[in-house]
Parts: structure tokens; sequence; C-alpha cells
């Protein structure tokens, strides 16, 4: 995978997310009615999230669409259950693994463990990916 492309499709770097921003951002100010409204108003007023919950999200119907077999499992990452905790949050846990080199630990198994194992069961066991992505947006609206 040519690597620039991944740093557009995915950054982990601050400059490399501040540069994908920066151009969302001169695209709202193209809108002439806009132009002196601030980043944040311009988003609201054009119904647009910011470019980090779009991968936020993105990531997290991934995993639900893993985990729930909508894809062949011999070709969807691996992404495996926490048995062993009944503490706080859902019942789908993901078990959280620890990576030294910067290669995995911002590859898409070690960047969603978190984020997915604090949704609440009604994201997580959604019966349809459209429910999920409606229950998601409302608790994510609240956060």
């Amino acid at each position: 995978m040519n690597t620039w492309a991944y740093t557009v499709w995915c950054p982990y770097k601050k400059g490399d997310i501040e540069d994908i921003e920066k151009i969302q951002k001169r695209a709202t100010k193209l809108i002439i009615s806009l132009k002196k409204l601030s980043y944040k108003d311009r988003l609201i007023k054009l119904k647009l999230p910011t470019l980090k919950y779009r991968r936020l999200r993105g990531d997290m119907i991934e995993v639900f669409k893993i985990l729930h077999n909508y894809y062949d499992l011999d070709v969807a990452p691996k992404l495996v259950l926490n048995n062993t905790s009944f503490t706080r949050g859902n019942s789908l846990k993901l078990l959280n693994h620890t990576f030294r080199y910067d290669i995995r630990k911002y590859s898409f198994p070690a960047r969603i463990v978190n984020v997915w194992n604090n949704l609440p069961n009604t994201v997580v066991q959604a019966t349809s990916i459209d429910t999920s992505n409606n229950t998601l947006d409302r608790f994510w609206e609240n956060q």
C-alpha cells in the first residue's frame, strides 16, 4: 500500500491529521455566506461532522460488521473477544493487546479496541447496521 494513501485514509500523526483537516476548513470557506463563521459553526450549518469523527464512526461500523459476520472470516481482521471481563461496558468487549512498534500500534485492531469497549450494549448488540449507526450517533451526540 502506498504510504501517502494510508496517511490520507487513516492518519495517526497529528501533523497529517491537521493537514487533512485544513483542506476541509478551506473548502467550507468557499461558501460565501459562511466565510466569516468559525470552522465549528460552518460545520454545524452544513451538517458536516469533523473528519476525526467520520474516521472513528467508520471504524466502529467496520467493527460491528466484523463481529456480526458481515464479512468473510478468512479476510476480515481477527478481533478477539475478551470473555474474562464482566465489569462495565458492553457484552462484546474486545481483548486489548499492547504493541511496541508503530506499525502495529496504529493498526485497525489496535486503535478501535478502547473505543469499542466503551460503547453501550444498545450499539454493539443492534440487529442491523443501520440500527447500530443510528444508536451510535445518538450515543455520541450526548457525549
